[in-house]
């Protein structure tokens, strides 16, 4: 079926544009007309486009929901096409939904549905795509489906605690660097103007901050231009493979942050190698595909070696020492695992403690963050009045 391009007008008279997939342009009417959608132009996309191309990762929140609900329709006697049908009704985006459709096409055609999850490499995570895949040769489609929601929206949770523990100290820096930026534009030229007329001689670090408020006040506009550039080459750097891979080696290896990539990665670790390992994975594939959501880039890449021990015959608590990142806890409970044929079962017990463990990181992180913040912002403040204030102490003890 083609893929069209459409943009669309709804009820409130909003312009809308997306994808879909239909038979025709007819059909395209009729179906964005049943969501008061009506379309003001469409046309076929270029041969070799699909939906999965172009149409981003799928949201978190998004991917979570349709896990759940998949695996609740599943559990309860729901053949696989009706409930893709089902939830391709459901109030996703339209992105989401067209890659849903494309999906309930190809397996009302006959393909599996690990088979047409695939063609949409780019909308879903390569974890969920194994996990699919395992769920459908197993025969455990349903239960890998509940292990999938229970493993995002607990890594949801994580990503949650993480933003709420860095908030405060973000908000403080962008504070500090208000209140310099208003004393050295308004302030200190008001001072400064003070000293120029009764002729007191301004040395050291106050002529230093006398000068910079100076320039700023006479080139804010450059510098806010150059300001703007240079957080542009910034982002467009973090954007890039490079920076992301720069980014991942500082947060394992700073010293405030890097207690809570442990714990952070050694929980991710835990709840993803047990859900693929009960799921009916071998081991060596379970650890080819683990290493691609602990979610940095630097670690993945020195994972591959611990593949490549176990398949020489190294125990896997072995390969996991010479990692030199788990805490030895986690390679303890591996090397029980090994030893009784039950690591997934120690790995889902233990997943609670870990999870504890960056509970525990978060909140030290922030108890550590905000005094320093608060030291650093009350040193620069103080300097900049201790600066001001010093020429009119001076004049004062003069008198």
């Amino acid at each position: 079926m083609p893929v069209y391009k459409y943009v669309a007008v709804n009820s409130q008279k909003q312009q809308v544009k997306g994808k879909f997939i239909a038979a025709s342009q007819k059909e395209l009417n009729a179906e964005l007309a049943k969501r008061n959608l009506y379309v003001v132009s469409a046309s076929v996309c270029k041969e070799g486009s699909s939906l999965g191309v172009g149409a981003g990762k799928v949201p978190l929140k998004e991917l979570t929901m349709f896990c759940r609900q998949f695996a609740i329709m599943l559990t309860s006697g729901i053949p696989v096409l009706l409930t893709l049908g089902n939830l391709k009704k459901q109030k996703y985006s339209y992105q989401f939904k067209s890659v849903l459709q494309s999906i309930y096409d190809d397996v009302k055609g006959g393909d599996m549905l690990s088979a047409a999850i695939e063609k949409h490499r780019k909308a879903f995570p390569n974890f969920f795509r194994s996990m699919v895949h395992i769920g459908e040769a197993s025969g455990k489609l349903s239960e890998v489906f509940v292990s999938l929601a229970d493993y995002y929206e607990a890594d949801a949770a994580v990503k949650r605690k993480v933003k709420a523990a860095m908030a405060y100290p973000l908000m403080l820096l962008g504070l500090a660097v208000g209140i310099v930026i208003l004393m050295l534009a308004f302030v200190v030229p008001t001072f400064q103007d003070t000293m120029v007329k009764m002729d007191v001689e301004v040395t050291g670090f106050t002529k230093t901050v006398y000068d910079a408020s100076e320039w700023l006040t006479k080139n804010w506009r450059w510098a806010l231009i150059g300001t703007l550039i240079g957080g542009f080459l910034i982002f467009l750097f973090a954007c890039s493979n490079a920076g992301k891979y720069t980014w991942d080696v500082f947060k394992i290896h700073a010293p405030i942050i890097k207690k809570v990539q442990v714990d952070l990665t050694t929980a991710r670790f835990a709840r993803a190698f047990s859900l693929l390992l009960s799921s009916g994975m071998s081991l060596t594939s379970a650890l080819d595909s683990v290493g691609m959501i602990l979610g940095n880039r630097h670690l993945e890449k020195r994972f591959k070696n611990v593949a490549k021990e176990v398949r020489q015959g190294i125990p896997l608590a072995t390969a996991l020492e010479h990692f030199r990142f788990f805490p030895d806890l986690l390679v303890q409970m591996v090397a029980v695992g090994e030893k009784t044929a039950a690591i997934d079962e120690v790995l889902i017990r233990s997943c609670t403690y870990f999870d504890q463990c960056v509970e525990a990181s978060l909140s030290g992180l922030t108890a550590k963050l905000q005094p320093i913040m608060l030291m650093v912002i009350g040193g620069i403040i103080g300097s900049l009045f201790l600066a001001v204030y010093s020429p009119m102490l001076s004049i004062m003890n003069g008198l």
